[in-house]
């Protein structure tokens, strides 16, 4: 009897130890353990490297501009290596977040791809874009001041014909998934999740100043009054130019911030501009194609915009960060602008971006005749008023 019970006890105790072996969780998977040999960096992407086109269809960047971009952001990133393992290094951490803003691809494919721990990836993501926008943000999207904001003024006046102008401002829904416990704070009226990209854009594509993060349920004139820019248009502290007389006249006028009937009126902000008579004189206001374009051009070079981001709004606002802070750079490094990126590209063909509505909108001026207009031009030039916002679908020059 007690053998029969001393061998049950031994049984029950190596089903015990047994049990025990299998629950063990390893360090590093053997799958992951083949990552410098069989990984999607060491593997796929030394040999896109010679051929540049098909390099720039899986990074939607040249090669030139990934390896200045390592060079810049590469120390930011770099991790120490341990006794235990060796760290992912800087170059393949970049190729992570860049092929999942350039695909927009889910974390887990990412990190099968690659050879790496889903964990890892969750890590590296919003990490390189924090580090991209802290290492290129003075570089390629520094505040205006001075003559900076002349030049883009100029370039207002050659490529749109319109003078005196600054500023595009428009703002996009980014859809998110619906984070945990938010209530309704990130619900806009399209019917989804999303923050908000409130940008200011040159009469080039490029962004000069980008509000990120907003609630969903905000509207645009909302979120330029909480922005650090609406406060600075309050208060008058951009910096702007002197007024500046319009071609072909010796009135002085100030300049100008184009926007659309979504924000609100202020003191330093202009009624709504419509034309009476479609066969009058005028000039398409280019605030709807400038910005429209710019994030147009957005959502198709990073497809991480093609559908929703499934992650929390703290990283989706840094995603979105670094995908305008590499449009910037990118534009900027183009040797020779690509015409076909200076077509209209509507982002609506973007599910992940779409339009802030006119919600809160102002329509109390709806029709304004042209004397009407010389003589607001007048007292906005009599009153001194240094920075004014013109919601016109389009302006009538008189």
């Amino acid at each position: 009897m007690d053998r029969r019970r001393a061998l049950a006890l031994a049984l029950i105790e190596f089903d015990r130890e047994s049990n025990r072996q299998e629950n063990i969780s390893v360090w590093v998977h053997d799958i992951l353990k083949e990552r410098k040999r069989h990984g999607e960096y060491h593997h796929l992407v030394q040999e896109l490297r010679l051929d540049d086109g098909r390099f720039k269809a899986y990074f939607r960047m040249s090669r030139q501009d990934f390896d200045n971009l390592l060079s810049i952001v590469g120390p930011t990133i770099t991790k120490q290596d341990t006794n235990y393992r060796d760290s992912i290094g800087p170059a393949e951490r970049l190729s992570i977040c860049i092929r999942y803003l350039a695909t927009g691809d889910s974390y887990r494919s990412i990190a099968f791809s690659y050879r790496v721990g889903f964990s890892t990836v969750v890590d590296i993501v919003p990490e390189v874009c924090e580090a991209l926008w802290s290492c290129l943000v003075q570089d390629y999207m520094p505040f205006p001041k001075g003559e900076k904001w002349r030049a883009i003024a100029e370039d207002f006046a050659m490529i749109c014909g319109f003078p005196n102008c600054v500023v595009a401002i428009d703002g996009k829904h980014v859809v998110i998934q619906a984070p945990a416990n938010s209530g309704s704070i990130y619900y806009n009226y399209k019917g989804s999740y999303s923050i908000v990209l409130l940008a200011m854009v040159d009469a080039r594509y490029r962004f000069l100043m980008v509000d990120v993060g907003a609630y969903g349920k905000t509207s645009n004139g909302g979120t330029l009054s909480l922005s650090a820019f609406g406060r600075a248009l309050r208060n008058n502290t951009l910096g702007l130019p002197s007024d500046k007389p319009l071609p072909g006249t010796d009135r002085a006028m100030p300049y100008v911030f184009v926007a659309d009937e979504a924000f609100p009126l202020c003191a330093n902000m202009s009624g709504s501009i419509w034309p009476q008579n479609k066969g009058s004189s005028i000039n398409a206001c280019p605030q709807p194609e400038i910005v429209e374009c710019a994030f147009g051009i957005l959502g198709s070079q990073w497809r991480v915009y093609r559908r929703s981001l499934g992650v929390s709004p703290e990283t989706a606002e840094k995603v979105v960060k670094a995908t305008c802070i590499l449009h910037n750079y990118i534009r900027g490094h183009s040797e020779e602008e690509d015409p076909s990126t200076l077509s209209f590209m509507p982002p609506e063909s973007s599910p992940g971006m779409q339009c802030v509505g006119q919600v809160g909108s102002n329509r109390a001026s709806h029709h304004i005749s042209p004397p009407l207009l010389a003589e607001q031009a007048g007292r906005m030039s009599r009153t001194k008023v240094k920075s004014v916002i013109l919601y016109i679908p389009y302006i009538v020059y008189v």
